[in-house]
């Protein structure tokens, strides 16, 4: 098809120059090679479109509603070039974005409401969930996903890592004491995450405490954990995103900061794209300023 066009282009200069020759200068070809792609178009049509002599040339009746034809084809294509053209100059458009829950509601929410800000011709389609989404099956332009990277054929780009707190709430801990030592665990009511190991680890240093947690509350959501913890149930251990804003609020008091827990590597990751379009490039951008 790309040949057919490029046929059409070159009938289409050659009728508007009136020669092979004026058409061959403004298309920086041979006369020669003008001449074959108008002998391909009427191959392919089997009708002349040209009537050529020594001294001048003119369209046949096919040829000029031939001419007609291309020239509204052309038009169109170079139409259809602006529009991606445009949309790589600028951005705008709808922009699907795919990200973990909790991540996506603390930390991403509050970025893209600034980005938007920014470009308001781009229209958000925000999906937030934990499992591992098909980027080119399900339209998605951008993710954020945590964990080890497993699909190398994605561009992806760090974002600071996941962190894990501990934490109480005052009245909790004003009731049973605040621990000093991770060993001091033990004897605390632990919220625990269903499904995930009750072994809670802490680091310091080269100083490493496994802690059995057990209690009287196993979950499936960690932010009905928070809810309970906030509720003076016992002590919870969650995501920073999914923390920071009662810990920050006085509703729950972090444990043990000078211990770290496990973190999550964190990656927004783009389709291999050799030139993706200014929406997705400007917003990945965007989030690299933010959470990178």
């Amino acid at each position: 098809m790309s040949d057919k066009l490029r046929s059409m282009e070159v009938f289409s200069a050659a009728a508007t120059a009136g020669s092979f020759a004026a058409a061959a200068q403004t298309l920086e070809m041979s006369a020669v090679m003008v001449g074959k792609h108008v002998q391909a178009l009427e191959q392919q049509l089997g009708a002349r479109l040209i009537e050529r002599s020594t001294r001048r040339q003119t369209l046949t009746e096919i040829g000029a509603a031939y001419l007609e034809r291309c020239r509204d084809v052309l038009a169109s294509v170079a139409a259809a070039d602006q529009v991606a053209e445009n949309l790589r100059a600028e951005p705008q458009g709808s922009l699907r974005i795919s990200a973990p829950a909790t991540y996506g509601e603390q930390r991403l929410t509050p970025v893209i409401a600034e980005y938007t800000a920014r470009y308001p011709k781009v229209r958000i389609d925000l999906v937030l969930s934990n499992r591992v989404v098909d980027m080119a099956e399900e339209g998605v332009d951008v993710t954020i996903r945590s964990g080890p990277i497993v699909d190398t054929t994605l561009i992806a780009r760090p974002l600071q890592p996941g962190r894990v707190l501990a934490a109480a709430s005052p009245a909790y801990l004003k009731k049973h004491g605040t621990p000093k030592h991770p060993a001091d665990l033990a004897k605390h009511n632990c919220l625990v995450f269903a499904g995930a190991s009750t072994t809670w680890r802490f680091r310091r240093g080269d100083e490493q405490v496994d802690v059995a947690a057990h209690g009287d509350m196993v979950s499936n959501t960690g932010a009905s954990l928070v809810i309970a913890a906030i509720a003076g149930m016992g002590v919870v251990l969650q995501a920073d995103a999914l923390m920071e804003p009662a810990i920050k609020a006085g509703q729950l008091v972090r444990l043990l900061p000078k211990w770290e827990l496990p973190s999550r590597a964190m990656h927004i990751l783009r389709r291999p794209e050799a030139r993706p379009s200014a929406k997705v490039r400007s917003f990945v951008d965007f989030v690299l300023e933010r959470l990178g």
